[in-house]
């Protein structure tokens, strides 16, 4: 018998933690007829509802089902290494509590397992029930983030995943602070399928991801995985230099060939405000990999765990 570890992070999903048991406990003669034994990780991350309370039910009813319960909240990132460090099946699987991944396709995902594929990944193909202009900027952040890093980063990709024992472990070895599961499952390479599906809607409740955690999101990928916001910012730097040192030169020369040592200020004070702003520009490019440095050197734990089941 093999043993198969269902991650689950929740965060005020109280209503849909019998939904997705439920909704997973359907593959049960699939688990059967593959000798799979199951424990279920739901963790939770902080929740003010009743998430805990729901899941300390389900346990009295399966005791497959564990709880590993966060002091505060500290991101889903933080849910899912937790879920990985505790996991102690031969193979493990990351899904969404909401239903957005289809507990149905966890027969297909094990049959590439078998075929010997490493890991397999879902991905979706339509953005269905999400803000227009959110999509447009998940599209353009995917297409920057891959030409800007030696590391894929799928368009579309979910944190749904099914992996061996030896990816997972893979992965634990990469401690940072800041975390960016997406880029770090194309960091550690191995062998990966993808499987595509359409866009799901939630069971129930509303997303937790609004516009401005998804940028700060992006900022985190983008500082993790490419160093290339430096590099331009060093040529932005020397650019500018070059620029101001012409300047300089046509300012001379006019000044000793015609005078007029007032005329063209409001050119002038254009060409401050522009050369202003491109500093600051720069500085805040180096701020943001300074301040994840800042967050790495203190080496605070990644999660606090208040109770565990």
């Amino acid at each position: 018998m093999s043993l198969l570890s269902v991650i689950v992070p929740c965060y005020n999903e109280e209503e849909n933690v019998d939904c997705f048991y439920e909704e997973l406990m359907k593959n049960t003669p699939f688990f059967e007829k593959e000798g799979l034994e199951l424990e279920i990780l739901y963790v939770d991350d902080g929740s003010k509802d009743r998430t805990v309370e729901e899941v300390k039910d389900l346990r009295k009813r399966d005791e497959r089902v564990h709880l590993i319960s966060f002091s505060r909240n500290f991101g889903k990132e933080s849910a899912i290494y937790a879920g990985l460090q505790k996991a102690k099946g031969d193979y493990v699987v990351m899904m969404d509590a909401d239903l957005q991944d289809p507990p149905s396709l966890l027969p297909e995902m094990f049959s590439y397992i078998k075929e010997g594929y490493d890991s397999v990944a879902t991905r979706r193909v339509t953005r269905k029930g999400e803000p227009p202009i959110r999509s447009f900027f998940a599209r353009m952040f995917y297409r920057l983030v891959n030409r800007i890093s030696k590391t894929e980063i799928v368009d579309g990709a979910r944190d749904y995943r099914l992996m061996t024992r030896q990816v997972v472990d893979s992965i634990l070895q990469m401690t940072e602070y800041n975390r960016f599961t997406k880029g770090i499952f194309g960091w550690v390479g191995y062998s990966t399928k993808w499987l595509e599906f359409e866009n799901v809607e939630r069971a129930h409740g509303e997303t937790k991801w609004n516009f401005w955690k998804l940028f700060i999101y992006a900022l985190d990928g983008i500082t993790a995985f490419s160093t290339v916001p430096l590099a331009l910012a060093s040529f932005m730097g020397v650019l500018f230099c070059f620029v101001a040192f012409l300047l300089i030169l046509v300012i001379v020369i006019k000044t000793l060939a015609i005078g007029d040592p007032v005329g063209g200020w409001p050119s002038m004070v254009c060409i401050i405000c522009m050369v202003s702003g491109v500093q600051l520009f720069c500085l805040g490019i180096v701020g943001q990999y300074l301040s994840k440095t800042y967050m790495e050197v203190k080496k605070r734990p990644i999660y606090l765990v208040k109770e565990e089941l």
